[in-house]
């Protein structure tokens, strides 16, 4: 009974794991353990509600009695982990834990609910059900006195609003940034992490990561973008997240892919640049609106052009 005991803890665990590394389309528990290492070294908080935000969405996947392949590939996990991450960084209070952990469970049944919709398209889901939670959840502070969303998530009118592309550029930075934002950090050290949990689990997609942030800093660069915003890697997470699902993950039959897949890390930032636009009056963070929605344009794409 013992040894049951230990290898339910033991797959639960590894599981857990798998969901973290999920977040940025890997099966593989060494990367989400570095992962989780990374967001601890960050704040160690944050490390603590990463792990615990996949390890109820897991559990909630297991107990619900969900496809066992889908649980094991830790695919119950990842739209926890960002979820339970982003209502405890953008919500303020001593209660926030409880809200952050309580998202993380509801965003499970709502990434069940989205499998069996998606299922009709042949789209992957991706982690729309965290932003759309995230979302609801954050509009919730505007009418309910006990969610309190973070000052640093003020409404802006675009009437007012000025474009500012001044400040300092350090490429170097830049590159790390872009794969630290996908977990909402802002740490040298993590992001360097981050890039080792990736080529763990592969070269190719190592290599892929990389091509990604530097199409973005190179397009938002050229682009006039905000040099603030450019360089803290807030143009770079969706297009890696982008050239991964694209190029790799979900490549299909088509030889260009690389090429394809480069083209669609570059279009996350005029479409990252305009949902940042659309949400300023509402105060909300993009999150990874343009990563999911540049991903579906090309797979979309795919069924009808099978070449691209």
């Amino acid at each position: 009974m013992l040894s049951i005991n230990k290898n339910k803890w033991s797959w639960l665990f590894l599981t857990s794991l798998k969901g973290i590394s999920q977040v940025i389309l890997i099966e593989n528990a060494f990367s989400g353990f570095i992962i989780l290492i990374a967001i601890t070294i960050a704040s160690y908080s944050l490390g603590v509600i990463t792990l615990l935000s996949s390890l109820i969405g897991t559990l909630i996947g297991k107990l619900g009695g969900a496809e066992g392949e889908k649980i094991n590939q830790g695919l119950f996990g990842y739209n926890s982990v960002l979820t339970g991450m982003a209502l405890f960084l953008f919500l303020q209070g001593g209660d926030r834990w409880f809200i952050a952990l309580a998202g993380s469970a509801i965003v499970a049944l709502l990434t069940a609910a989205m499998v069996h919709f998606f299922r009709q398209t042949g789209l992957p889901m991706l982690t729309f059900p965290f932003i759309v939670l995230t979302w609801l959840l954050l509009l919730t502070t505007y009418r309910l006195v006990a969610f309190k969303i973070s000052p640093d998530l003020t409404p802006q009118s675009l009437s007012s609003w000025t474009l500012n592309i001044k400040g300092e550029t350090d490429w170097l930075e830049g590159a790390v940034n872009g794969i630290g934002q996908i977990f909402f950090l802002d740490h040298t050290l993590s992001g360097i992490l981050l890039f080792i949990a990736v080529f763990w689990a592969g070269w190719r997609l190592g290599v892929y990561a990389i091509i990604g942030n530097i199409a973005a800093l190179l397009t938002s660069y050229s682009l006039g973008g905000e040099h603030s915003l450019i360089f803290m890697g807030l143009y770079g997470y969706n297009a890696i997240l982008t050239i991964l699902a694209v190029s790799i993950v979900f490549k299909g039959e088509s030889r260009h892919v690389g090429i394809t897949g480069i083209i669609a890390a570059c279009l996350t930032v005029p479409i990252t640049a305009s949902i940042v636009t659309l949400l300023l009056p509402y105060g909300l963070p993009a999150l990874t609106m343009p990563f999911v929605l540049c991903t579906w344009i090309f797979l979309g794409a795919r069924k009808v052009l099978p070449n691209i």
